[in-house]
């Protein structure tokens, strides 16, 4: 039986919303411990991990949510979402710099391989604005742009794979002892928490089942949160676009936010990061996946204003993470770093632009 949620009181979907984000939360806070013990048993990097296992694990709502709208007719929701995911969950990397409290997350960030994940988001980002204001060719059930981005994640994913255990380059820091210090620190082995400990002890199978169920768990769990909040925000009468970019996004976003929270916790902070844009490397991939299920026209080239502002939002609120990166400034107001206030300040100037384009949003 497919429940009809649209037809639910608001206090009961908010009860729902609620349960589900709890089931979410559980399950995303121990999936960043078993992948980070997967990924020291298998030798694995903790980027890669992150980028591959948290990524695509915490993906699944999108996935939900982008085939069960292209099947039903509101493919444009599902692209909505999908970009409007890009963009919160990068902003939210400020709820895990404000964790981390007295350093600014992308001043411990010493791997390289979360400057080349950042930039290949920017690239495929590019590419969805582009196919927006240029338009797109039919090639069978999908246009060329979407097969562009499918092509552009499978070589994204390539030149990642195995990045963290080659030797690339590293900043050297002759004249500057204290950020050498800094950096010896944050690659230094952790001591082992209670948790850590305990997962020690399960074989690596056990935790490959703890992982799946997790992922299962997630995948039921975010898709009734982003029913629920699509119903919740449709009876506020908001347009169908926005809340997909605002209010869906965010809520199919939940699993990435335990995961990070997990991860920073946990003082993974490659990992944190690559889970973040490793989803949204696989947000690109999963335009292709709506626009050949989607009837009609290529999706990419119908979308209009809305979806090509919401592209570039993601885009500049990538870069900004970015520039803070390749800065490394540790110096923190409000509990974080200035790129991430600087990525907060934009985010909600971004949903204002979103706001005054809602009727931009094609279809």
């Amino acid at each position: 039986m497919v429940l009809n949620f649209e037809q639910w009181s608001l206090w009961l979907l908010a009860l729902a919303f609620a349960a589900a984000a709890a089931v979410v939360w559980f399950a995303g806070t121990r999936l960043a411990g078993y992948v980070d013990e997967i990924s020291d048993r298998t030798g694995m990097g903790k980027g890669f991990a992150g980028l591959i296992l948290l990524g695509g694990i915490t993906s699944l709502p999108e996935v939900a949510v982008s085939v069960s709208s292209s099947l039903t007719g509101e493919e444009v929701l599902a692209v909505n979402n999908l970009l409007g995911s890009v963009a919160s969950q990068v902003a939210l990397l400020a709820l895990a710099d404000a964790v981390i409290g007295r350093e600014a997350l992308t001043a411990v960030v010493v791997a390289p391989v979360v400057l080349l994940q950042a930039a290949l988001n920017i690239v495929l980002l590019a590419m969805v604005a582009a196919a927006v204001t240029t338009g797109d060719i039919a090639l069978g059930p999908f246009g060329a742009w979407s097969l562009a981005l499918l092509v552009g994640y499978a070589a994204s994913i390539y030149a990642l794979s195995g990045y963290e255990n080659r030797t690339t380059w590293i900043v050297p820091h002759d004249d500057d002892d204290d950020a050498k210090a800094k950096n010896d620190v944050a690659n230094a082995p952790q001591p082992k928490q209670a948790g850590e400990k305990e997962r020690e002890k399960i074989p690596l199978r056990g935790l490959v089942v703890r992982t799946t169920i997790a992922g299962a768990l997630i995948l039921a769990a975010g898709y009734v949160l982003s029913q629920t909040g699509s119903a919740a925000a449709a009876k506020t009468g908001l347009g169908s676009a926005f809340f997909g970019a605002t209010f869906v996004a965010i809520a199919t976003s939940l699993p990435e936010i335990s995961t990070m929270v997990g991860a920073v916790r946990l003082k993974r902070y490659e990992m944190a990061m690559a889970d973040i844009f490793g989803t949204n490397l696989f947000n690109a991939a999963l335009i292709f996946v709506t626009d050949a299920l989607a009837p009609g026209e290529p999706l990419l080239g119908r979308v209009g204003a809305f979806s090509a502002f919401g592209a570039l939002l993601g885009l500049v609120l990538t870069a900004l993470f970015l520039a803070g990166l390749v800065e490394r400034r540790d110096r923190t107001v409000l509990r974080m770093g200035y790129d991430s206030l600087a990525t907060l300040v934009v985010y909600f100037g971004g949903v204002g632009v979103l706001w005054l384009l809602r009727d931009q949003a094609g279809g």
